[in-house]
């Protein structure tokens, strides 16, 4: 009886190092395996926008290698089919590195080159390991450097998750907007300190909210045009050693033209390969989002609460239940949730300044952990933002009877009395009211001085909206 064949679990790899083991239908070889091995660090993985940017710079720099006359346009032309079903994502399963390795990224790099070359040569007819007709270095590689293609990938998976980002914001604005031409004849009490203040309508609240965001939106896209700036022809120390004085140009030319961005290759390389300003002020203005959105959150929660013990003059929309012991509760999950997301964009801030603080004379080796931050701020804001404007805003309803209630108890419409008999006789009638539990009309009556029909006149909310 013929016993059927047992394939072997590994294949040898060999690199300038030596040989190493690698599982046998591994598309990855010996430098990917040397980093999974000794970098067995965290659960968090090189991210996949990451890796398909990669592809994607490989992909164009066969095109461009080809068309300079540099490789094989056979061998150009199966690296570059290989490096778009990559970038694809449909060997999302050979990237197995972990995000915390060399502050270069050149291992997920070469993971990258080595995935890719084996794909070539598998389409060309050969094979894997010893078997493979396509080198990850001397072609998939040609004419670059990890210390010019990292940072360019890192520009190219940032810009893919900016166009969500605005969406997301874009509706959320909208339907602030549409919150505050709904709300705009709500008067309501205002306040500073968390103390009662004169008049606004809730509409000015939600106009004030929107406009917040407003100035966010503007600081994103004032950082834009830097982060289109990319690194590629720089090499190793940003001086183009070893590539074609016009491969970095061309490159970056392709890629606008295939991800419809106006990328183009830097000015200075120096500077790109060793700073990342271009991703701190991108960064710096999902902060800024973070904390208009912190603020509009909490404000829409205090408005919120209650429903009969707080302040009660929003109704947010019920989700769900939000208490395993209280029967009937319900939260405001969603602002908790938006607020969580911000603390984090917040301390991803920091960890992003900081790492970008620490180039050092012509590289930076926090590359990943920038990477990493960023797009993570980026696909957290706006999945809280889309969730926040679907199950929060579009469904706020204005209690206008418990506005009005808190409005008309108010003491500070003394204010519209001061023009009329000075601030210090203001302040006493707004003192009276508030030790005798009077009403401010009827303290200022009692008190003397303010005739009935002067009252009603002067003390009029709506004319203490603003200038006429």
């Amino acid at each position: 009886m013929t016993q059927p064949l047992i394939q072997p679990a590994t294949r040898t790899e060999t690199d300038s190092f030596g040989p190493i083991e690698v599982p046998a239908s591994a598309l990855w070889a010996a430098q990917t395996e040397r980093s999974r091995r000794f970098f067995a660090i965290g659960s968090q993985r090189m991210p996949l926008p990451v890796l398909h940017a990669l592809a994607q710079v490989k992909r164009a720099a066969a095109e461009v290698n080809a068309e300079l006359g540099l490789l094989d346009r056979n061998v150009a032309e199966a690296i570059a089919a290989a490096a778009a079903r990559v970038a694809a994502g449909e060997f999302d399963a050979e990237f197995p590195l972990s995000v915390w390795q060399t502050g270069s990224g050149t291992q997920s790099h070469m993971n990258v080159n080595e995935v890719i070359a084996h794909l070539a040569s598998l389409a060309l007819g050969g094979g894997l390991g010893s078997a493979r007709c396509v080198h990850p270095n001397d072609q998939v590689n040609l004419g670059q450097s990890s210390n010019d293609v990292f940072p360019t990938a890192m520009h190219l998976a940032v810009i893919g998750a900016v166009q969500p980002l605005c969406l997301a914001l874009d509706a959320l604005r909208q339907a602030l907007q549409a919150k505050a031409s709904a709300f705009a004849d709500v008067l309501k009490i205002g306040r500073t300190h968390l103390q009662d203040a004169t008049p606004v309508t809730l509409g000015q609240e939600f106009s004030g909210y929107d406009a917040m965001l407003a100035i966010a939106q503007a600081g994103l896209l004032r950082a834009l045009p830097a982060v289109h700036e990319l690194a590629i022809g720089g090499t190793a120390v940003g001086t183009g050693l070893n590539t074609h004085p016009e491969f970095g140009a061309r490159v970056a030319a392709v890629l606008a033209a295939r991800l419809g961005a106006p990328f183009r290759m830097t000015g200075n390389h120096f500077a790109a390969m060793a700073g990342h300003e271009a991703l701190v002020g991108l960064h710096g203005a999902l902060r800024t989002m973070a904390v208009a959105l912190t603020k509009i959150a909490c404000d829409i929660r205090l408005m919120g609460s209650g429903p009969r013990a707080g302040l009660g003059e929003l109704r947010l929309p019920e989700n769900e239940p939000g208490s395993s012991i209280m029967p009937g509760k319900v939260n405001p999950t969603q602002v908790e949730a938006l607020t969580m997301v911000c603390a984090q964009v917040m301390g991803h801030d920091v960890a992003i300044g900081f790492a970008a603080s620490q180039g050092q004379f012509e590289l930076n080796v926090y590359k990943p952990l920038i990477v990493l931050d960023l797009l993570d701020s980026l696909q957290l804001l706006t999945d809280a933002m889309t969730s926040f404007t679907v199950w929060c805003v579009a469904g706020i309803e204005a209690d206008r009877d418990r506005a009005q209630e808190l409005l008309g108890r108010s003491l500070m419409l003394v204010t519209a009395l001061v023009p009329h008999i000075g601030y210090d006789r203001a302040a006493a009638i707004a003192k009276h009211a508030q030790r005798h539990g009077q009403t401010l009309r009827e303290a200022a009556l009692s008190t003397g001085g303010v005739a009935a029909a002067d009252f009603d006149l002067w003390v009029d909310a709506r004319r203490m909206l603003g200038p006429a």
